[in-house]
């Protein structure tokens, strides 16, 4: 049977609190140091305008059956004509968004820049987590759990007697940094640079290529059904309305 512990209210002042608020003032400081660290960059006219016509297509996509089956045609082949259709990626004309990084040395500065900005706050951050607090029994959930949850929450703790729902010092620590994504796009806005779950997701690849964007977005507008809802929306209104007062 797992034990039940009394936790000090000294661990919840000395270790709970300011734990959460240090990870707090670190995202805020990464803010401002990211955005000071950011280089303006004109974007690539090309690059605006591919994302355009996927941004179009669709909305073409989503809004089929809400034009007539004429329309829809015309507009298909506007986008996916073999010869000159706006998603059409002639072979050979792909760009490669790995050379196209090695080849500008401001994109790989700025990806440098950004990865720097994210790992090293982290690291040290971690070293002094795992230096001061190592160890503690910091806080515990209102409500019972699995046993799959010991290794995610009792970080650092080697007793398998703890309840589950006890939290460890560093498992709090991972917590704030994964957890705090709404609370920054409240006091920072939707596009802060303190997302650390995106970032990390986006340290594997060097960027995005348009071309395979297109050629996916062509082939999910080829295979699209076109079925016009307008001509039976009187009918599907009165089902609906039968449906709802009876």
């Amino acid at each position: 049977m797992a034990a039940d512990l009394v936790l000090d209210t000294a661990i919840r002042d000395w270790v709970l609190i300011p734990l959460s608020v240090v990870m707090v003032l670190i995202g805020v400081l990464r803010y401002f140091v990211s955005k000071l660290m950011r280089s303006s960059q004109t974007p690539d006219a090309k690059i605006v305008k591919e994302g355009q016509v996927m941004l179009r297509a669709r909305n073409l996509r989503a809004g089929a059956n809400f034009i007539p089956t004429k329309a829809f045609r015309a507009r298909k082949i506007y986008f996916c004509n073999e010869e000159n259709g706006l998603l059409f990626v002639p072979k050979g004309q792909a760009t490669n968004p790995q050379a196209q990084m090695f080849s500008d040395p401001n994109m790989a500065m700025d990806m440098m820049k950004k990865n720097l900005s994210m790992i090293i706050p982290q690291t040290l951050t971690f070293a002094w987590v795992n230096f001061f607090f190592s160890g503690f029994v910091a806080a515990k959930i209102p409500f019972p759990l699995t046993q799959r949850f010991r290794s995610m929450l009792q970080n650092g703790i080697d007793l398998s007697t703890v309840d589950v729902s006890y939290v460890s010092s560093r498992s709090w620590y991972f917590l704030n940094l994964f957890g705090l994504r709404g609370f920054f796009s409240l006091i920072l806005g939707e596009e802060n640079a303190v997302d650390d779950t995106q970032r990390m997701m986006q340290m594997g690849g060097f960027g995005f290529d348009p071309s395979k964007g297109l050629s996916a977005e062509k082939d999910n507008l080829d295979i699209t059904q076109h079925d016009w809802a307008l001509p039976n929306f009187e009918q599907r209104a009165e089902a609906v309305l039968r449906k709802i007062v009876s």
